[in-house]
């Protein structure tokens, strides 16, 4: 079993002997895990860096390695449509438990459910959620949750793209519409997006989720207009909180981030 995961600040700079101990949340966790002397532990700041460890006791972490953290090619940012509440943190904890990098709230048109007036209450869910299953998963990184986005063109902001002359290549990203009605199968795309090694190819996919009610014809055209792919997942048609989670394997199994 691998070692369990805990998310603190690191000291800076760190090397391997050195020792620190962890507090709050995370201390009280290594007392609920009841941590044995020797055991195994890795510590991660959550974004950039990591250690493995060894427990001491008392909360304290011994550093054995500094640990590099991955980088996913291509990367995969999740445009979530807003779930029904009961399945709304279900969505998210599948989602970055199969790897997901970035989660964008969508208010997509057809969605049930609405932030209208509890946006920073329900944003902060959805942030708790990515962190529990980030540790549970045994995640060094975990994936920012964007602000709301409520229409195509915001998410095209939020994902840099036609800011090219700003220093971003608006090309390296690709975005992908699941669509029941779409005939162009998710892990052809994903590999035509990307590329071979040799080929300057996609390195974010970025991945968008309609509600239960669907995308309307409205906001597929929109998303057609900037460019994305609508793309059919498989022969059955998904709930919106576990499609996403689906197309993350389909994703990984056809590219490196699984290797």
């Amino acid at each position: 079993m691998t070692d369990p995961v805990f998310v603190h600040p690191i000291p800076e700079p760190v090397v391997v002997g050195d020792r620190f101990r962890l507090t709050g949340a995370e201390a009280k966790h290594a007392s609920v895990k009841r941590l044995e002397v020797g055991e195994g532990l890795v510590v991660t700041d959550g974004a950039a860096r990591a250690v493995q460890g060894s427990f001491l006791g008392d909360a304290t972490v011994e550093v054995i390695d500094i640990l590099e953290l991955p980088t996913p090619h291509p990367r995969v940012t999740v445009v979530q449509a807003i779930p029904k509440s009961d399945r709304a943190e279900l969505a998210v904890d599948l989602a970055v438990q199969a790897g997901a990098d970035r989660i964008v709230p969508w208010a997509a048109r057809r969605a049930i459910a609405k932030w209208d007036g509890k946006e920073a209450k329900a944003h902060a869910k959805w942030d708790n959620a990515a962190r529990a299953a980030a540790k549970q998963s045994r995640r060094l990184q975990i994936p920012e949750v964007t602000q709301l986005v409520r229409t195509p063109q915001e998410l095209a902001r939020v994902l840099g793209m036609g800011e090219a002359s700003a220093g971003n290549d608006a090309s390296a990203v690709r975005v992908l519409v699941l669509h029941e009605e779409a005939t162009e199968p998710l892990p052809a795309a994903v590999t035509a997006a990307v590329g071979s090694a040799s080929d300057a190819g996609a390195t974010e996919i970025a991945l968008v989720v309609g509600p239960e009610g669907g995308i309307s014809p409205e906001e597929l055209a929109e998303f057609e207009q900037l460019g994305a792919t609508p793309v059919r997942l498989g022969p059955e048609v998904l709930r919106t909180a576990t499609a996403a989670a689906v197309a993350l394997g389909a994703i990984g199994a056809v590219t490196d981030r699984w290797r």
